[in-house]
């Protein structure tokens, strides 16, 4: 039987001196259009503080046949994240699932 290995991942951002959803809309969707494009086998998109002009919260998301390579691949999206000088990471949250927890 093979096991099949999903991981997420929440990042919440602080945003610098955004005025408007439109200002904040313009950071983000580059941030979440760099993840899809450096990493093509993930789902990423902006979950969170949707109302909010200086706060964000991206997600992540991949399935593996490894655990191993999950964690690689969400630690490797997390580290372009809190690279970016127009945010400040808050908090990252990783979480890993598999078919044989059930």
């Amino acid at each position: 039987m093979t096991v099949v290995y999903v991981g997420s991942l929440t990042l919440d951002l602080l945003l610098g001196d955004i005025q408007s959803l439109k200002q904040k809309r313009a950071v983000i969707r580059p941030i979440v259009a760099e993840i899809r494009r450096r990493f093509p086998a993930v789902a990423a998109a902006e979950t969170g503080h949707l109302e909010l002009h200086r706060r964000g919260e991206i997600a992540v998301a991949v399935v593996s046949a490894t655990a191993g390579n999950c964690v690689e691949v969400l630690e490797a999206c997390e580290r372009l994240v809190a690279g970016r000088p127009e945010i400040e990471l808050l908090s990252a949250r990783q979480r890993l699932f598999s078919d044989e927890e059930s």
